[in-house]
């Protein structure tokens, strides 16, 4: 398959990876960016640059409205949409759960969770045979923290991931004979900069060689699980889970 994909949160690190894969094999790509307009322009130059078609569309994807906006723009810019995947997501401080309050709470399940939820909805209602659709897939990046905890670092982003993981399992029982397919990647220490977000720019450093490979993994590694997720060489996998991360 392939067509026109929207990638959220593909200003940098894994999104950007996959924005770029996904256009090298065919498709049209929408790079999503809340705020850094820079970084999304220049994944969307080097698309051209190598001869793919990108737009870039701001949108804060947390919001039902700035979700709605994102998607007319995708079907005004771009056309029919048939893939999605759900990249955005943001990682705060290392913290216990004794330390957490509210407002990170609400911040991290808006951004990680609901944005997902409501780009999921927005995506079947265009791609579901029950709506007049077409097909298509949506992959979800996930986290290996969802089966690991995180704990006494990010317990909430773990919780957070979790939630993904169960979104994926019943989103893809739901929609599986109306021609979408749900899956996942859990990624696990990999060299970008959310690290970086979260308080902690050497923790792929760090913990690399408690790892079975003894290294951290590069976005184009998981970006290209994403992508074969995306296509019809995967066209009889649904609600299913790829784990790149290193044997961790």
């Amino acid at each position: 398959m392939s067509g026109v994909v929207l990638v959220t949160g593909s200003s940098r690190g894994i999104g950007a990876a996959t924005a770029r894969l996904a256009a090298q094999r065919g498709w049209r790509v929408c790079v999503n960016y809340r705020q850094d307009r820079a970084g999304a322009l220049a994944v969307v130059d080097g698309i051209a640059a190598a001869g793919g078609e990108a737009v870039a569309i701001q949108a804060d994807v947390s919001t039902t409205a700035g979700v709605q906006a994102l998607f007319r723009a995708v079907d005004r810019d771009l056309g029919r949409l048939a893939g999605l995947v759900n990249n955005a997501g943001v990682l705060e401080g290392r913290a216990r759960v004794d330390e957490i309050e509210e407002g990170r709470l609400r911040r991290v399940f808006l951004s990680n969770v609901i944005g997902s939820f409501l780009c999921a909805k927005e995506a079947v209602l265009r791609m579901s045979t029950a709506h007049g659709g077409l097909g298509g897939s949506i992959v979800n990046v996930s986290s290996v923290a969802a089966r690991l905890g995180s704990p006494g670092e990010y317990v909430d982003y773990a919780a957070s991931k979790g939630a993904i993981d169960t979104l994926t399992t019943g989103l893809a029982r739901e929609v599986a004979a109306e021609g979408i397919r749900v899956n996942a990647v859990r990624p696990g220490l990999i060299k970008t900069s959310i690290h970086a977000s979260g308080g902690d720019p050497g923790r792929v450093q760090r913990l690399q060689d408690g790892l079975p490979m003894r290294r951290g993994g590069h976005p184009e590694e998981v970006a290209e699980a994403i992508v074969w997720l995306l296509s019809e060489a995967a066209s009889y996998m649904t609600g299913s889970f790829l784990d790149v991360a290193g044997g961790r």
